[in-house]
This record gives structure tokens, sequence and C-alpha cells, in this order.
């Protein structure tokens, strides 16, 4: 009975010794992942000199933390969950860092950070957070959370719909009003962050946003710019049907796409890459968030951000950021393989940056 109950104790402590190794090798991990060495992505990274607002410069300096403390190796306990969350997200930051370092991709994912790329970004000065708008992946509802930080509103319920997106009276200033020496401050000091979604499926939501359903009434979109794309991309000229969506897939994957872009002006942002939108291979954002896992990562950038005790994201409908394969397959069946190649090439540098597999239609 003796040899019996030393033998349990032998192998509880057994058991322990393995628990303890393996808590040992996950806060190993973190650690490593979150204390990059110098050169690291988001370590100690080059502020931006300004010589202009359409230009930048880089040059070497430290960039300020903004993780709260429980985020960081004070040794105190983690929760799986909360570790497991750091983990993912330290790992798409790596994943960025390292398709920017690729010479051949650097097309694709390299921008100026120019006054377009700066329109982008809406100021929270009050809680030091700067947030990259890429249209059609949820973006209302951030800057819903961004008003209220603000003061404009004391909660997201008071405010109305059309002062969302009227920059005048919304209470979200632009980092492109301010100085240049102003810019370089806030793009070192700040918490940054932005949302992408799968690129082919986000192309798909603008599609029906701007050209089908239109819900925020605005014309120019159907009677201006649909007009121009047909004109240039039908094939068949005497067909009348409105824009169709094989005829937007060629003005997008089209290489000489810009002399369109220019006419269109600031229209083009629900299309156009997370590259050219935000300028992740130049600006050190501390969190990029996916469409598809939004209900993890929304709780997850505002307590990175420091204010998960002020402000909630607003509730998720079920089901609404599921990434729609079949949507997706359905929308592209009709549409030649040469056409989608094209759009696909322009588009790589997202699908690479962010993690995002090409479609299995397109390998097929």
């Amino acid at each position: 009975w003796l040899m019996s109950d030393n033998m349990h104790h032998q192998w509880l402590l057994l058991a322990a010794c393995f628990w303890v190794i393996f808590m040992f090798m996950v806060a190993s991990k973190f650690i490593t992942l979150t204390f990059k060495d110098p050169d690291g992505y988001g370590a100690k990274q080059e502020p931006l000199v300004l010589t202009a607002v359409t230009k930048v410069e880089e040059v070497r300096g430290p960039e300020e933390k903004h993780w709260p403390e429980d985020f960081q190796s004070t040794g105190k306990a983690f929760s799986g969950n909360l570790i497991r969350q750091h983990l993912v997200h330290m790992e798409r930051l790596e994943l960025l860092r390292n398709v920017c370092r690729d010479a051949a991709l650097r097309n694709l994912s390299h921008t100026a950070v120019s006054k377009f790329v700066l329109d982008r970004i809406f100021v929270c000065d009050k809680h030091k957070i700067l947030f990259c708008q890429t249209p059609k992946v949820g973006n209302t509802q951030w800057k819903k959370v961004l008003i209220v930080l603000n003061g404009a509103f004391s909660s997201i319920e008071e405010i109305p719909e059309h002062i969302v997106h009227d920059h005048e009276k919304n209470g979200l200033p632009r980092l492109s009003s301010f100085t240049d020496a102003q810019i370089k401050e806030r793009l070192n000091l700040y918490f940054k962050f932005f949302i992408v979604r799968d690129p082919f499926e986000r192309l798909i939501s603008a599609f029906k946003d701007k050209f089908v359903h239109n819900p925020r009434f605005e014309p120019w979109y159907r009677h201006e710019i649909a007009p121009g794309i047909i004109r240039k991309y039908r094939k068949n000229r005497t067909e009348t049907r409105g824009l169709q969506f094989e005829d937007f897939v060629r003005y997008l994957g089209d290489p000489n796409h810009r002399w369109l872009d220019v006419q269109f002006g600031d229209h083009i942002i629900h299309w156009v890459t997370y590259v050219e939108l935000c300028a992740p291979c130049e600006i050190t954002y501390s969190v990029i968030g996916h469409h598809e896992t939004l209900e993890e990562d929304a709780p997850y950038i505002l307590k990175a951000a420091g204010i998960d005790h002020l402000v909630s994201y607003p509730t998720i409908p079920p089901g609404i950021t599921v990434y729609n394969k079949t949507k997706v397959e359905r929308y592209f069946s009709g549409i030649s393989k040469r056409d989608i190649r094209r759009l696909y090439a322009r588009f790589e540098g997202d699908f690479k940056l962010f993690g995002y597999r090409e479609p299995d239609f397109l390998l097929n």
C-alpha cells in the first residue's frame, strides 16, 4: 500500500513538472515575440521626417510602447486566451515585416506616406490613437468608437448615422490636418491600427454597396463612375445593362487603371489596395485586425489601446464577419482567368502581407 501511495505521489510530481515546463515554454514564446531585437518590426523603428505633406523619409529612433500593463512581461499570470490572442497578433506583424522585406514584392507592398494616406488616418489625441480607414471592413463602427473617445458624443447609440461620415461634424480630425512635426510625433508615439479583410471579398462588397444597392444615396457611383468604366472596359458596347462585376474586375486589373482613378478622385478608396490606403510597410502599426476574426480582434484592440474600460465595440450581427467562399466563387465564376489573374496581380501585396490565401479558383 505504501509503495502504491509513493508511486501515486511520484506521478503527481511528474505531471506537475511537465505543466511547469509547458507554461515556461509558452511564456518564453510570448516574451520572444513581444521583445524583438532592435531590427524587429515594431520594436525600434525609424521615426518619420516629413519633408513635405506628400513625402516622408525614415530616420532611426525608438518607438513608445502602448501595451496595457497586463500585456507586458511583468511576471504576472497570463490567461491562456490573452496569450493566444497576443501571439496571433504578433505573428501577423511578423508576417507583415517579412513580406515588407521581400524585394520581389516591393512594388506591391510599399507606397509613399502621401497626403492620400494621411487623409485616411483619423486621430484621437485624447487617448493617443490613430486609426487608418479601410472601407468595406466595418470601419463605420470604429469611427463611432473614436467619435465617442474624442468626446463629440457620450455613447455610440447617441451618434446619428449621417454624422459618422460628415467629417466637419463628427469631431474626427485627419492626420493630414496637422503640421509635419505634429504628424511625425503622432506616427512615432500613438497606438496605430487598421482592419483588413479577404481582398476579393472586399471588392465584391464595394461593388454591391456602391453600384448595386447604394444605400447612402451616392448617385455619382452609378451616374458618373459606372459609365466611365463601361465605356472603357465593356466588350459588348451594344449591351445596355448597368455596371457588371466583370466590367469592374477588368477596370481594377488594368495596369493602366490610374488614368481613370484620377478622374474618380477619393471615391476610389472603396476598392484601392490596403497598401495604398495605409502604407503598412512605411508606418509601424501596433495591431492589424482581421474582419474574419473581428469578434475576438475588436476587444483585443480596445484592450491593447487601453480604452476597453471607456467604450465597447458595437455588437456584431451573427455570421456577418464569416468569409463566404461560395459567394466569392459565384461572383468570379463568369469571369475569364486572364482578368482574374490581372486582378490578383494588382492585389497580391494585400494577399501576402496579411496572410490571405490565393483563391482556389485561380489555381485550378
